[in-house]
């Protein structure tokens, strides 16, 4: 465990994120990053995505002073909005849930213009927008299920008829949020593709259904390239097959398989050519499903079973650079 020492001078840290008031700070990743920023020695700066702007190519934000408290009776002081220059920032973590749509998107153009700036943006505005969490595993097709990413109503279906049984899923959403397990025989295949492909008009993932779900599906988080060396299990409700832990499923925390370190050592190095600092991968079984970059979770769940201290593997990773 890292001794959460500051190294060299205090970091200017900027968050774009999801509004503070509305999270979970026993499952929050953010708020752990947060919470080991400030234990650093680090100061903080919070935004929202409506707080950011160009100004003739200068990339702004009303930045507000945060101060993080790891109780839950009241975890977060703000100071006033004041629009300030993203580059007089030193890090910005870019934490917004997904969706994933065209306003996220121009986010990251903002944040890249503060990358070019000279600003460390984890994690790297172009790799967000081109590692879609669901799409990009079509780069690794020797590692997952049996995957189709398609619109039209017809190669879909034929795709859930040769696999019997499959998992359709929207590319930008999180959370387990309108995915659906179908069946060859499924009298409403015709209805769940339409309505989740917006009739035709959206691009969706079919994936062949993977029997291990029921073990866990397993989400390994990867930092700098190199993966944690446990992934926390989540294991779907009795009465759900989705094992994400918004949906009721429940979380357990176990060592990397040597299936996991495969895919991870496959798909960690890439991520890091990227400027991926901080991402988490899913396995099921020994399949990869997705490629999580916008805002992966489980670091508290697996500080909290192993004694671990993820953010701080992150944050020496960022210092380092930054000395750099």
């Amino acid at each position: 465990m890292t001794d959460g020492e500051p190294v060299g001078d205090p970091l200017k840290i900027g968050v774009v994120m999801d509004p503070i008031q509305s999270i979970n700070i026993k499952k929050d990743s953010t708020f752990a990053m947060l919470l080991e920023a400030q234990r650093r020695g680090h100061t903080l700066a919070y935004m929202e995505p409506g707080n950011l702007w160009v100004d003739q190519g200068d990339p702004w934000g009303h930045q507000r002073p945060l101060t993080v408290e790891d109780n839950p009776a009241g975890w977060f002081q703000l100071g006033d909005a004041v629009a300030t220059p993203l580059a007089e920032l030193d890090v910005i973590l870019m934490r917004k849930d997904p969706p994933f749509d065209i306003e996220y998107v121009f986010d990251t153009y903002v944040l890249e213009r503060a990358e070019q700036a000279g600003v460390l943006v984890v994690n790297r505005p172009a790799a967000l927008r081109d590692i879609n969490e669901k799409a990009y595993i079509a780069w690794f097709p020797d590692l997952t299920p049996q995957t189709l990413i398609a619109r039209d109503r017809q190669v879909l279906k034929d795709f859930v008829h040769a696999q019997g049984d499959a998992v359709i899923k929207p590319l930008g959403g999180m959370g387990g949020e309108s995915i659906f397990k179908v069946s060859s025989a499924d009298s409403n295949l015709n209805v769940i593709l339409e309505t989740v492909s917006h009739d035709g008009r959206k691009l969706i993932m079919a994936q062949g259904y993977v029997q291990e779900i029921t073990e866990g599906d397993k989400r390994v988080l990867i930092v700098n390239g190199e993966p944690i060396p446990y992934a926390l299990a989540r294991i779907p409700a009795a009465d759900d097959f989705r094992g994400n832990l918004a949906k009721g499923g429940t979380g357990k925390a176990v060592p990397l398989s040597e299936a996991d370190l495969a895919i991870a050592s496959r798909v960690g190095p890439v991520l890091k050519e990227k400027g991926v600092l901080f991402a988490g991968i899913d396995v099921i079984g020994d399949r990869l499903t997705e490629i999580n970059v916008t805002s992966p979770t489980c670091i508290r769940e697996l500080d909290a079973a192993h004694d671990l201290n993820i953010a701080g593997q992150l944050f020496e990773v960022i210092e380092d650079i930054r000395r750099q």
